[in-house]
């Protein structure tokens, strides 16, 4: 408990100096706010951009409510308030954002496993494939865009293209790399033992290779995220408007409250996906593998 009060207190003490700094800068208010907004007006947007459903989400006039400062009525149950915070521009658009990652980080994962398997099992497609695969993994995510914009056009296809890409290399060449650093002295105590085939992948190569699989699951993930905001920012569409085109509209709008504040909404979601997927499996596999600390 100590140690989280020391955390949240660190976190604070920066707010509160930003806060100060802001307000006892020379700088014009409307210059400062281009450059760097204060943490006040941040939270502002934030609060604004995940209630703004309220406004929205009118109840049927049969329904008596209270009033809000313009007359209208505001939702009158719990259920209604939850509904119209969902509805919200924020929450809205980080579920279309969470949506469109999850399935592109999904079809990634399909095919760069098993793409990640071969290669590691026979040498001619990994010095083909693999080579292939290694030079597009250092390709900017941003550079997939044009193409999948003439493949595609301004689609969902051209947004789950780019985050395929983006994540496809990353999982493969870790999969491939995991099975092949696999100690040699595992695979011929598992032949001496009778294991053989699809067997000795399964129950052997597999296992061993986890925790670099793991660890290209984790970039991978990374990637996706980077890939999806590229694709988000440069290919508008008329099926959901996504945290990048928040990012976009921001930047057009000399809003940097809304800038930083979905910035600092994309680094909560990643360190939660963090915590409540990728730890338990990387503190799993320590336990496993008799890696904790004793």
């Amino acid at each position: 408990m100590k140690h989280w009060l020391v955390i949240l207190a660190t976190f604070a003490a920066v707010l509160f100096a930003l806060e100060g700094i802001g307000h006892n800068s020379d700088n014009a208010d409307s210059a400062r706010a281009r450059l760097l907004p204060l943490p006040t007006e941040v939270a502002a947007y934030l609060w604004a951009s995940a209630t703004d459903g309220v406004s929205r989400h009118k109840p049927p006039q049969t329904i008596r409510g209270g009033k809000d400062k313009e007359g209208g009525a505001l939702p009158s149950s719990s259920g209604q308030v939850f509904a119209a915070v969902l509805d919200s521009t924020l929450v809205e658009a980080a579920h279309v954002t969470l949506k469109r990652l999850i399935f592109g980080y999904l079809t990634g994962f399909a095919l760069g496993i098993p793409l990640g398997l071969i290669s590691a099992r026979f040498d001619f497609f990994r010095e083909t494939v693999g080579l292939v695969a290694l030079g597009l993994q250092g390709l900017p995510s941003v550079c997939w865009v044009p193409l999948a914009l003439i493949w595609f056009g301004p689609t969902e296809s051209a947004i789950l293209f780019v985050v395929v890409m983006g994540t496809l290399w990353s999982l493969m060449l870790a999969t491939e790399q995991g099975v092949r650093t696999v100690p040699p002295l595992y695979i011929r105590a598992a032949r001496t033992m009778g294991s053989g085939g699809l067997h000795l992948w399964r129950r052997v190569l597999l296992p061993a290779a986890l925790p670099v699989v793991m660890s290209g699951m984790k970039q991978g993930w990374a990637f996706a995220w980077r890939s999806l905001m590229a694709a988000e920012i440069y290919v508008t569409i008329l099926s959901g408007y996504g945290l990048g085109w928040l990012l976009h509209n921001g930047r057009e709008m000399l809003r940097m409250d809304q800038v930083i504040g979905v910035m600092l909404l994309i680094v909560l979601i990643g360190l939660a996906a963090d915590r409540a997927l990728f730890a338990p499996a990387e503190k799993w596999l320590r336990a496993r593998w008799g890696l904790d600390k004793e």
